[in-house]
């Protein structure tokens, strides 16, 4: 789960956490319609990244969306829009799940899903699709439910890495919890406790939560995430991209949106696909049914090439694909992509294709994600 960079015309957002950034020296970028840490001074990329893989990272997230729906029936209501089957899972977990269009399947977001009741369930989307999604489910809801922009109320942090649990647990939050379950918690921080949920997800590939925390008392639960004993590092955007896309993790606005259907993106495994109601279900299962043209697939370089997104990918002299994503991985020490492939041309991983790189061919091989190896579970 991301998104893509605001308009320019739009006034940046910011969290209520932006001052302590500051202090540290963040450098900032905008992100979805907000103003977001990219990295912070006397780390980079590098040693943020590291610090997941290897110990904890605290990510600011605040920027991702916040949406509740609530009244009688509002459990099934999402269920009847949302791709994947709520009625897989039970209260107290999150699942996964896409907000696809009904005439075309393309993907108008992903969006965690926390679960609380039959009549309550808690939506995080994309910061610069919130609106969307919300005017989309306030257009379908049924009498009795209601849906709330809660996009300014809550801040989230995400904590990952090897060390997370032992942070959390230093704090006296829960952290035994399954992976994409959550708990109500109470910190005691400042002059009076403050009530949040600890929910074990991330976007990392590492062990690792989220916290939704209240907007008015996030800068007191960020300081106290620095406060323990366990040395924790300040993770901006970069790194998290660069900790995603090892993952092979999607971004939506590049590997899912609108014009990348599920099936293209590789994410059927979010669909529930034996429901009987879903936003896109018709056009999804047709094209589930016939074969899409093109599939997201996952290249490793071979040489020192760094692919970039819209890069083209050949065979030949016949262009097969385009890199959706691409970086430097830190952790192999080699460029990985994720490219919607052409699936006319047959490729199967280990096959070598390569990416035009500023007029240079890079010589890369499919593979199929993860890049490392995940501990998420």
């Amino acid at each position: 789960m991301s998104d893509v960079t605001s308009a320019a015309h739009q006034p940046l957002l910011r969290s209520p956490a932006h001052d302590r950034h500051v202090a540290l020296g963040a450098k900032f970028a905008p992100f979805g319609g907000w103003e977001m840490p990219l990295e912070y001074a006397g780390g980079g990329v590098l040693k943020e990244h590291a610090a997941v893989r290897e110990a904890v990272g605290v990510f600011d997230v605040s920027h991702l969306g916040k949406a509740r729906i609530a009244g009688p029936g509002a459990a099934a209501f999402v269920n009847a829009c949302l791709t994947n089957d709520l009625d897989r899972i039970k209260p107290g977990k999150a699942q996964y799940t896409l907000c696809c269009d009904n005439l075309t399947g393309g993907v108008v977001d992903d969006i965690i899903a926390y679960l609380f009741a039959e009549d309550h369930v808690f939506l995080i989307p994309n910061a610069a699709n919130t609106a969307e999604v919300v005017r989309r489910f306030t257009a379908a809801a049924p009498a009795g439910v209601t849906v709330t922009n809660e996009h300014p109320d809550h801040a989230v942090f995400a904590v990952q890495g090897p060390k997370s649990a032992e942070l959390l647990a230093a704090l006296g939050l829960p952290t035994e919890h399954d992976y994409m379950s959550f708990e109500l918690a109470t910190l005691a921080v400042g002059d009076e406790p403050v009530e949040l949920t600890v929910c074990r997800t991330g976007y990392t590939g590492e062990h690792g939560y989220e916290l939704v925390v209240p907007a008015a008392r996030a800068a007191e639960v960020w300081d106290a995430l620095f406060g323990t004993p366990i040395e924790a590092r300040a993770c901006g955007l970069a790194a998290r991209d660069t900790l995603r896309t090892e993952m092979g993790y999607p971004l939506h606005g590049q590997d899912l949106s609108p014009e990348i259907s599920p099936v293209e993106g590789r994410a059927g495994w979010a669909v529930g696909w034996n429901k009987p109601a879903f936003w896109g279900r018709d056009v999804l299962l047709a094209e589930k049914d016939s074969g899409s043209v093109r599939t997201l697939r996952g290249l490793v370089a071979n040489d020192r090439g760094i692919p970039r997104p819209h890069m083209s990918v050949y065979v030949g002299d016949d262009i097969v694909g385009e890199i959706t994503s691409g970086t430097f991985s830190p952790t192999r020490k080699v460029g990985i992509a994720l490219a919607l492939i052409d699936t006319a041309a047959g490729l199967v991983d280990g096959d070598t294709v390569e990416v035009d790189i500023r007029g240079r061919r890079s010589s890369m091989t499919l593979t199929r994600p993860p890049f490392v190896t995940p501990s998420v579970r």
